[in-house]
């Protein structure tokens, strides 16, 4: 229990982390809003709404910025695989990167919430302090943009009592590239259900490449500067402390108080999302680059239950044990790219996937190679990418849990442990290599190619803990799952049970597969 609980409250650390700099910068940008001198006027037309949208909007930056980091591939493999500091509890949280990826995304969803109902607010507010005309400081300041010219003059955008907000929303660059940031995450969020995703993959895939047009319009959201505040030159000249007050006198040719003159807040959002999106961009360049170098199909292996295996060869292609990579068939789609684990073992000389069908890409790729046309299609291949299964080696004692087509992952890793026993691997923690080379018999596993055949069912999982924490009272097992989350909490649960409290004796570590 000593090691799960030390990942657990890494884990949690991680998270407190994340929300403890939204709540601060949350709260720094609402203060500095409702607070700040520079704001005064402006917030005698909007009042609190202007710090509730300026707060949210600053949150909704910094997720945005974190936002793509968690599903740039090649960073993540290169912090599995090569720095130091990425080992043991550390190296673990790389694999919550798609949870943390839903989180933010969740975290976005909140703070647009916020930032679209504050702004509601403030359009109102706008409104009516145009249309007034009781002579108040807000109906004065929201007619300022008549009675002075130049730029710097105006406060309310909205420059006459006929302007509706409608207007306004579809004809400034805030309002609309606000609809179009608003629309584009809605049909990302809702294509990226479970339900959608699992079913139709298709539409996830697409639906999920609108974040581009969500970048886009972010970066421009706030070139308009709809928002103002008063300019450093006129705080000096006429302070709303000593102005404020005695607005009704502002056009006094005797008046030391003139009329406020304001600009628009300066764009944000580049300033936040700029270095993620030369990261990703990068990232990108790097997959294509990939992708383009040619793949040879070496062999092509029809299994029962429609299950396709495909061994290929790749110059400079070099992987590890339970890797993936991204598979593109160009006859059928030039933009879909989908995940598989590799089943070969870095031993062999090919590198091979096993392909069951589930949706209308892997049944047309199925069906094409079903065919035996001529040419066989082409495949483009990106990868490969590192997994929590790359660990597997470390552990002395590894419990191996797959569902369904899940059981690939492993595929790859009892083939390399059988290479590794019979070339005698001094290196090979792992005590149980010996079940991949005894009882031979004359039937091979339809994945692995062991003699030892894989074992298919559903366990009883308190029995099959509690022998191997009685018979390794000593060890450090590492549990690895590719399957449900329903059985992924189960295992989850087992692990901390059954992990001693002692840390020299029994841990459990629980990894799970995530693409």
């Amino acid at each position: 229990m000593g090691n799960w609980v030390v990942n657990h409250w890494f884990s949690v650390l991680f998270l407190a982390t994340w929300l403890g700099l939204n709540v601060f910068l949350f709260v720094h940008a609402f203060l500095s809003y409702e607070k700040a001198d520079k704001y005064y006027y402006t917030r005698e037309i909007l009042g609190s709404a202007l710090a509730w949208a300026r707060a949210s909007a600053r949150c909704l930056n910094f997720n945005s910025m974190l936002i793509l980091l968690p599903v740039c591939r090649n960073l993540l493999s290169f912090l599995r695989g090569t720095c130091s500091f990425c080992r043991c509890t550390l190296r673990k949280q790389l694999d919550h990167n798609l949870t943390f990826h839903k989180l933010v995304a969740y975290m976005i969803c909140l703070h647009t919430a916020i930032h679209i109902i504050a702004h509601l607010f403030n359009f109102e507010h706008y409104s009516r302090s145009r249309q007034d005309t009781d002579g108040s400081l807000a109906s004065i300041l929201s007619t300022l943009s008549h009675q002075e010219k130049g730029e710097g003059s105006w406060l309310n955008p909205i420059q006459s009592p006929n302007m509706t907000v409608e207007y306004l929303t579809f004809t400034s660059i805030a309002g609309l590239t606000g609809v179009i940031i608003t629309i584009a995450l809605v049909l990302m969020v809702t294509s990226a259900m479970e339900f959608i995703r699992r079913s139709y993959f298709e539409v996830f895939w697409y639906t999920h490449h609108i974040f581009i047009i969500y970048f886009i319009g972010l970066g421009i959201h706030g070139i308009g500067g709809i928002v103002r505040g008063q300019t450093e030159e006129s705080l000096n000249e006429s302070h709303p402390h000593r102005c404020a007050e005695s607005f009704k006198h502002w056009d006094d040719h005797d008046s030391h108080c003139k009329h406020p003159r304001f600009e628009g807040l300066p764009a944000e959002s580049c300033k936040w999302i700029l270095a993620p999106g030369v990261l990703y961009i990068f990232e990108r360049i790097l997959r294509f680059y990939r992708s383009q170098q040619k793949v040879v199909i070496t062999k092509v292996v029809m299994h029962p239950s429609k299950v396709l295996e495909l061994q290929m060869n790749k110059r400079g292609f070099s992987m590890e044990v339970g890797q993936y990579i991204f598979v593109n068939c160009p006859s059928i789609s030039y933009l879909e790219w989908h995940p598989f684990t590799l089943t070969s073992a870095p031993e062999e000389d090919f590198f091979s996937i096993h392909i069951r069908a589930a949706g209308d890409w892997t049944e047309n790729l199925i069906r094409a190679f079903e065919q035996q046309q001529s040419p066989i299609p082409r495949i483009e291949v990106d990868g490969p990418f590192g997994t929590v299964s790359e660990d597997v080696f470390q552990y002395e004692v590894a419990v191996l849990v797959g569902a369904g087509i899940g059981v690939t992952p492993f595929a790859s890793i009892l083939k390399s442990i059988w290479y590794k026993f019979q070339r005698e691997d001094h290196n090979l923690k792992t005590q149980t290599a010996g079940h991949a080379a005894l009882n031979f018999d004359k039937a091979t596993d339809i994945l692995t190619g062991l003699k030892q055949k894989t074992s298919f069912g559903r366990p009883m999982w308190d029995n099959e803990f509690s022998t191997i924490a009685n018979a390794h009272p000593r060890s450090v097992v590492g549990v690895f799952l590719c399957g449900p989350q329903t059985l992924a909490k189960s295992l989850s649960k087992r692990c901390h049970q059954y992990s001693s409290l002692d840390p020299r004796k029994v841990q459990f570590y629980f990894n799970k597969e995530n693409f």
